[in-house]
C-alpha cells in the first residue's frame, strides 16, 4: 500500500510547481521532500518525476496517482466533516482568506455573527487576491476563499473546487470634482482625458475597467495602479484621479465622492466563496458561509440615495 504522506507530497508538487515551494509550504527542507518522493517512487516502482532544465514535472503515472490522491483526501475531508458536525460544540480552526473590501466590509461582521455562535471556533484570516487564494485553497493552505467575479470575465470552474455565490456588489464610477455629466455613458467619456487609477495590469479587474473605457470610445490615461481601492477613493476625493469603486469600499457609510451608475451589464461584481469539493458539508464552513450572508444582510441596507445616478 502506498504512503499517504508521501502521495500527499506529490500533489503538492503538482500545485506548487517546486521542490522549493513544497519545502516551504510545509516547513520542511527540500532535500527531505526530495527523499520522500524518492522513496514514493521505490513503493510504486516506476519513475514519478523528470527533469526539465531546473525543474522537474511529473510523469504520466505520477498524474495517475495524484488524481486518485485528490479522491482519497476528498473522502479525508467528508470524514473531517462528518466527525465535526456530530459534535455538539463547534471547535478547532478554520482558514479563511479574503480579497481588501470583503474583508473591510464583510469579514469583521461575520466575525462577530461566529463569536456569538461558536465561540470555540478559531478562525484564521488572511488578505488575499483570489488569484493566489484560489490556487492556495487548492493546496490547503485555506478551508474557504471569498473571492470574485467581474461582468463579462467568468472564472475558470475548477472541479475540484466548489463555489456559493454570496452577493453581488454594484460598481460605480467615482467622479473626481469639476468634472459634469448627464447620464453615465457621457459620464465615461468625460473622463476621457481626465488621469485614472486602477487595478495592476494582471488583474481581472483591470481587464473589466479598460474593457469599459475602450467601449465608451476612449483609452483611459492609468497613472495610478493599485490593488488597494482606499488607495483608489483617496486619489478621488483629492481630484487626482477618476475611478471604478464597488459599493462594499464604503462599508455602509455615505459615499464621500460623486458616483455614477455604469451602462447595462457592467453594473454588479459577483461575490463568491469556494472550498474544496467535498468541504461544503463541514460544519465551521457551513457556519461561516451563514455568517457572511448574515453580513451582507446587515449591508442590504445601503441605498443610491447618496449617489447621482
Amino acid at each position: 500500500m502506498f504512503d499517504l504522506h508521501r502521495l500527499r507530497l506529490l500533489r503538492e508538487l503538482k500545485h506548487r510547481g517546486t521542490l522549493a515551494a513544497v519545502a516551504a509550504a510545509l516547513s520542511y527542507s527540500p532535500s527531505s521532500v526530495s527523499q520522500q518522493l524518492s522513496l514514493l517512487e521505490v513503493e510504486v516502482g516506476v519513475p514519478l518525476l523528470e527533469r526539465v532544465g531546473r525543474r522537474v514535472r511529473l510523469t504520466p503515472q505520477a498524474e495517475i496517482l495524484v488524481t486518485h490522491t485528490e479522491a482519497i483526501l476528498e473522502r479525508l475531508e467528508q470524514a473531517e466533516a462528518d466527525v465535526a458536525n456530530s459534535m455538539i460544540d463547534l471547535t478547532g480552526t478554520l482558514r479563511v482568506a479574503s480579497f481588501q473590501t470583503a474583508a473591510l466590509a464583510l469579514v469583521p461582521d461575520a466575525l462577530t455573527f461566529l463569536r456569538d455562535t461558536h465561540p470555540h471556533l478559531r478562525v484564521h484570516v488572511t488578505q488575499m487576491e483570489p488569484k493566489e487564494a484560489l490556487p492556495a485553497l487548492l493546496a490547503h493552505d485555506f478551508d474557504l476563499v471569498i473571492a470574485e467575479e467581474y461582468p463579462g470575465h467568468p472564472n475558470p470552474r475548477h472541479p475540484e473546487l466548489e463555489r456559493e455565490d454570496l452577493c453581488d456588489d454594484p460598481l460605480r464610477l467615482a467622479q473626481p470634482k469639476g468634472v459634469d455629466a448627464a447620464e453615465p455613458q457621457e459620464a465615461l467619456r468625460a473622463l476621457a482625458d481626465h488621469p485614472w487609477v486602477m487595478e495592476p495590469e494582471d488583474t481581472v479587474a483591470r481587464q473589466w475597467a479598460m474593457t469599459l473605457c475602450r467601449d465608451a470610445g476612449f483609452e483611459p490615461d492609468v497613472r495610478f495602479e493599485s490593488t488597494d481601492l482606499l488607495f483608489h477613493l483617496r486619489l478621488v476625493e483629492q481630484g487626482h484621479a477618476a475611478a471604478l469603486l464597488p459599493d462594499l469600499v464604503w462599508r455602509g457609510l455615505r459615499p464621500s465622492v460623486a458616483l455614477w451608475s455604469l451602462p447595462p451589464g457592467r453594473q454588479a461584481r459577483r461575490l463568491f466563496t469556494a472550498v474544496r469539493r467535498g468541504g461544503a458539508r463541514h460544519l465551521a464552513v457551513r457556519a461561516c458561509r451563514q455568517a457572511l450572508l448574515q453580513a451582507v444582510a446587515r449591508r442590504a441596507d445601503f441605498t443610491d440615495s447618496s449617489s447621482r445616478a
